[in-house]
């Protein structure tokens, strides 16, 4: 009901955090995997960690917030490795600051890897994606609720769960499901100094269901499901993976 065996999945984001752990769930599944980053050594080397033959995981060094270059990047890609029948669209930045405080170009660089990356990613894939493929956009419990001094990657999170209705409204004719999964707080290495902060993990044990921080690999299941035959009919649905924090006061 998970087998992945002969499918190719594309993450990106995946160098280390949560995107490796949503790629190295894919691998273990069977599929192949090609990882997406943009530091060409930290790539390599996640590859190489996940499959050191190197005969089922592939990197791909891309800066998403170069949008000139990026359609020859992605047709490059495919016609080295075929067409992609899963897509995983990890990648993002976060810009915060008060809304007064916030440069527009940060705002700007912002979105353009958030929102408009995946759009653009999600449409050059699926031009060759088969019956049967799956794109899965990670939001954030972010794009739901709202704290102050968090206005663009709230927006883009938010523009992110409402694209994901929509590519599953066009796509859907086509035998390909589109679905989100919210991540909510998780103890990754860009997480360390919060992970550290006392107050912050008493606040979060009595704010969230499970009462802890959620552990990178809990990540990995949500996405191989919605990657597999057993969400086939599962379309623009998003997915919290967030130990009850939507659920809980």
């Amino acid at each position: 009901m998970f087998d992945l065996q002969d499918k190719l999945a594309l993450v990106t984001g995946a160098s280390r955090g949560l995107g490796f752990e949503m790629a190295r769930g894919l691998y273990q599944a069977g599929a192949r995997v090609i990882l997406h980053g943009r530091d060409r050594a930290a790539l390599e080397a996640a590859a190489a960690a996940l499959d050191p033959s190197g005969e089922r995981v592939h990197p791909w060094c891309m800066d998403l917030a170069d949008l000139n270059g990026f359609e020859a990047s992605v047709e490059s890609l495919l016609a080295a490795h075929g067409p992609v029948g899963i897509l995983v669209n990890n990648a993002g930045v976060r810009a915060r600051g008060k809304l007064e405080d916030l440069p527009l170009t940060d705002v700007q660089g912002l979105i353009n890897v958030d929102l408009i990356a995946p759009l653009h990613l999600s449409r050059l894939v699926a031009r060759h994606m088969q019956p049967g493929g799956r794109i899965i956009n990670i939001t954030s419990i972010a794009g739901m609720i709202a704290r102050s001094g968090d206005a663009a990657y709230t927006a883009a999170k938010g523009g992110l769960a409402g694209l994901t209705k929509a590519l599953a409204a066009e796509l859907g004719e086509r035998g390909i499901t589109v679905n989100a999964v919210a991540p909510g707080f998780f103890a990754t290495e860009a997480n360390a100094e919060m992970v550290a902060d006392e107050t912050l993990n008493a606040w979060l044990g009595k704010r969230t269901s499970l009462g802890r921080w959620g552990e990178p690999r809990e990540i990995a299941g949500a996405v191989v499901f919605l990657a597999s035959p057993a969400a086939s009919y599962i379309t623009g649905h998003l997915l919290p993976v967030d130990g009850g924090y939507l659920s809980h006061f």
